[in-house]
């Protein structure tokens, strides 16, 4: 069975990403919030793939990928990246990355990425620049999700949302907003019910892959 490593100070896509991961078969060994974590748990755990982030505090994902690859040759890294970063494109695959997906690729794609990455393919430059220059999908096709209507939520739906995906919870939120626990909690059923979201997980992945709110 493949091994992955997650590494991503975002704790909601390492989440989505995960399960999205062990549904279709993958080992998940291990999770880090950092560069420095990273390059630890690759150390501890070797596994045969490392999807890591690019911006990420303590050391970035350039110099983990560095880091990794000259200790662990045959790992295999697949970049996570936000779009507008293109300029780390030629770096890290010069350093020896394997493929680049953005952060709000759908689940389909993020699958398709690993199963070419685990058989030993790599993802060629040149589509990876495109992808970070247009902000499109390695692999358009039926999986993609549609583009949200403006204003599909309201602007205090659209402000809970934001702050549920920078890592704030239920209280936190309320506390943030100045209002109720219930208040936030009956927000976040209606965003549910427009995204056509089972939880906060999938709420915060459809939010950010049709540009309702971004990671920040």
């Amino acid at each position: 069975m493949t091994t992955i490593l997650l590494v991503d100070d975002h704790k909601l896509v390492r989440q989505a990403v995960k399960r999205a991961l062990t549904d279709n078969g993958y080992d998940v060994v291990g999770e880090g919030g950092d560069g420095e974590e990273g390059v630890r748990l690759v150390n501890e755990l070797n596994p045969n793939i490392v999807m890591l982030d690019i911006t990420m505090p303590v050391m970035d994902g350039i110099a983990a990928l560095k880091i990794i690859k000259s200790s662990h040759p045959d790992t295999r890294v697949i970049m996570l990246t936000m779009h507008g970063e293109s300029a780390v494109v030629n770096q890290a695959i010069n350093s020896g990355a394997s493929a680049f997906m953005t952060k709000d690729s759908p689940m389909a794609e993020v699958i398709d990425i690993v199963h070419k990455v685990a058989q030993g393919e790599l993802i060629s430059p040149s589509i990876a620049k495109q992808m970070l220059d247009t902000g499109t999908s390695l692999t358009p096709g039926p999986h993609e999700l549609p583009e949200a209507e403006s204003g599909i939520l309201t602007k205090r739906e659209t402000e809970i949302l934001q702050l549920i995906a920078d890592g704030r919870s239920t209280n936190d939120v309320g506390n943030d907003l100045f209002i109720s626990v219930k208040t936030v909690k009956n927000h976040l059923a209606s965003i549910y019910d427009k995204l056509d979201a089972r939880d906060r997980t999938q709420a915060v992945l459809l939010g950010l892959r049709t540009g309702i709110i971004e990671i920040r």
